[in-house]
């Protein structure tokens, strides 16, 4: 049985190295994906049914528009054995087709299969998504690079952010998310 750790690295390497064949150390054969987004800056179906589809959303198609992908988990990983998980995440990338950077956040909640601890359900949340001109590209690579991967605390993005201008709606949805989670 997999780790729900392992299963959520395995999503963002699958993500972010635009891997398709690493989704299947990370869902079901018939897992359900649900997307709500918050903004205009992006678009994704709100939903899909099945490994396949999830790798035609998630990983085919975001591989054909976005590169350079830093996927952070927010806070802890998850312990063994639990059938559900919660938390923030932030991600950079840019347009391939424009050279803009994107940065953005939102939540993930998993849900886990009891006996294999593949996903089986992941309902993503978009909530902020910044787009930045191409001269962004180096302060915010830079930034993202010093984090460490995939799990990152809040206060870590907020305080190695300071010199990144153009992220500060990001900054501000995590930090009062995290005030609201952590008290």
């Amino acid at each position: 049985m997999r780790s729900p750790a392992h299963t959520i690295h395995s999503y963002l390497l699958a993500k972010d190295g635009n891997r398709p064949h690493l989704l299947a150390e990370a869902f079901s054969e018939d897992a359900l994906l649900s997307m709500q987004v918050h903004t205009d800056s992006i678009a994704f179906p709100p939903l899909s049914q099945g490994r396949d589809a999830i790798a035609e959303v998630l990983v085919r198609r975001f591989g054909q528009s976005y590169e350079n992908v830093y996927t952070f988990c927010l806070g802890p990983p998850p312990g063994k054995g639990v059938s559900a998980f919660s938390c923030e995440w932030l991600v950079a990338m840019t347009d391939k087709g424009s050279g803009n950077v994107r940065v953005g956040c939102g939540r993930y909640d998993w849900r886990f299969e009891d006996v294999t601890g593949l996903a089986e359900r992941l309902a993503i949340s978009v909530e902020v998504m910044q787009i930045l001109p191409p001269a962004a590209l180096e302060p915010v690579m830079k930034w993202v690079a010093s984090l460490p991967y995939p799990w990152c605390v809040t206060e870590a993005v907020i305080a190695r952010a300071a010199d990144v201008v153009g992220v500060g709606p990001v900054l501000a949805w995590l930090a009062s998310n995290n005030r609201r989670s952590c008290c």
